[in-house]
């Protein structure tokens, strides 16, 4: 029995250092990338080695919002701020229990028409339209039935007038230059069907006519540590896989897409809680099976500031639909699995969400239980256990580290001492004990998942800091 339970530790052991190896070279070869990125294109906006901004295309910038009253007017009113010519704010309200369409009718002093919608996309049926022109670009807001996210933005693609339209949350606002740099890959390559940018936290940045005059470290410790998350995320795998085309997710945040792609591929999915994901898979399918010439690309320097949940029980809801929604847009589109018809995005895009996000709490969660259980049963050289887990965390907070100060330093932001002290510390926290309460929750996300699955989710807002 005891030869028995020796191989099986010895195979759980080979696997877990294959697994590590494989996430831990992926982490350090995107990083890099990324960081590389970042500091090439700091130094050609130096030089002034852009496109021109004379050249604009026309933008419908899209904003879903349920029970978003004390969010939304700061959300618009930093689309008003946007350093571009040429767009539309569209916002749609999906059946608000609050005062959501009040506070845009007031603020913007918006007034109800009568306007046919054309349905290229299916979607609930509106119940009132408003509109004010009375600023530098139309606002139109759009009332409906409760229908869920998906509902809403495919609700905004029919309201919308432009060929491209870009959607982001109601509790986000776009820096000055956002809408010009996330447009730019479509000046540059007329086969874009879709870009998307970098989204960070705006908790404890303060932001004025559309720029951060101020940034500090959030004062909520689970707000800082999703800090570092977030920009290891965005600036590791994102980066990497835009080399090759092979981007399979872009931010509901923050997202332009070609309008005619999108609804010729049958728009947003209403089904699923990963809407954002979704959507992306499916114009690589749409576009590889209808030979469209196509690219989807990341636009790092295109910044979106958004609300992170700072208590447990929101980010552990936020998580819980995140991963829902992966499973289901993994699920639907599985035939992309190892299919040299899909090439790159088959054998290294999908396989790594496959392997290293979607079943990697499970993989995780059952290498702690594993650990404890050679510890039970006194086959785990302790001091080496603690050396291999010490060394897991210095190298995923270096890399953590190093992708936070590389983009703190290439979007010419200040950081105090103090700050900068508590990234460090709070980085080993995020690695070592938050990582593994969120690979909990993902893991036992999908129990009961039906039942909630056109549920936007309750996360507490705050109003945003911007004057």
């Amino acid at each position: 029995m005891r030869d028995i339970i020796q191989i099986f530790f010895i195979f759980v052991g080979v696997f877990f250092v294959l697994y590590l190896i494989g996430y831990s070279t992926f982490l350090f070869l995107s990083v890099t990338i990324g960081s590389s990125e970042l500091y090439g294109l700091k130094r050609m906006n130096l030089l002034k080695n852009e496109l021109s901004n004379r050249y604009y295309i026309p933008v419908s910038v899209i904003v879903p919002a349920h029970n978003e009253e004390v969010t939304i007017e700061s959300t618009v009113r930093s689309l008003l701020d946007l350093d571009y010519r040429l767009y539309e704010i569209i916002v749609v309200d999906d059946g608000s229990t609050d005062q959501t369409a009040e506070v845009m009718q007031d603020a913007f002093h918006m007034k109800q028409i009568g306007r046919p919608i054309q349905k290229r996309v299916r979607c609930q049926p509106e119940e009132a339209v408003y509109e004010t022109r009375e600023y530098k670009v139309p606002i139109t807001l759009v009332c409906k039935k409760n229908g869920g996210k998906a509902d809403s933005l495919n609700m905004g693609i029919n309201v919308s007038k432009y060929p491209y339209f870009l959607c982001m949350d109601a509790d986000s606002v776009l820096q000055k230059d956002s809408l010009e740099k996330i447009v730019r890959p479509v000046l540059e390559d007329d086969n874009v069907v879709a870009v998307g940018g970098a989204v960070r936290p705006c908790n404890g940045a303060e932001i004025k006519n559309g720029r951060v005059v101020r940034y500090r470290m959030p004062n909520r410790l689970l707000a800082c540590m999703q800090v570092l998350e977030y920009d290891r995320s965005f600036l590791a795998a994102r980066i990497m896989l835009d080399k090759f085309n092979g981007s399979i997710i872009i931010s509901g945040a923050f997202g332009l897409f070609k309008k005619s792609v999108v609804v010729d591929a049958g728009g947003y999915d209403t089904t699923t809680m990963g809407e954002d994901m979704e959507l992306v898979v499916k114009l690589h399918i749409y576009c590889r099976e209808s030979a469209v010439p196509y690219r989807i690309r990341y636009a790092t320097d295109a910044i979106c500031w958004t609300q992170v949940p700072e208590n447990l029980r929101d980010l552990c809801r936020q998580r819980r639909r995140w991963h829902i929604g992966l499973f289901q847009s993994m699920m639907s589109h599985r035939r992309i699995l190892i299919n040299p018809k899909y090439g790159l995005v088959s054998f290294v895009s999908y396989l790594y969400f496959l392997i290293y996000e979607l079943l990697s709490p499970y993989i995780e969660v059952f290498g702690v239980l594993t650990v404890l259980l050679a510890f039970w049963v006194d086959f785990i050289n302790v001091p080496f256990m603690i050396l291999f887990f010490g060394i897991y965390v210095a190298f995923s907070s270096i890399l953590s580290l190093a992708a936070f100060f590389a983009r703190i330093h290439t979007i010419d932001l200040k950081l105090s001492v103090p700050d900068m002290l508590k990234a460090v510390g709070l980085c080993v926290i995020e690695v070592s004990c938050l990582r593994f309460i969120l690979a909990w929750v993902r893991m036992v996300s999908l129990l009961g998942y039906r039942r909630v699955k056109h549920n936007w989710g309750t996360i507490e807002r705050k109003k945003i800091n911007i004057n």
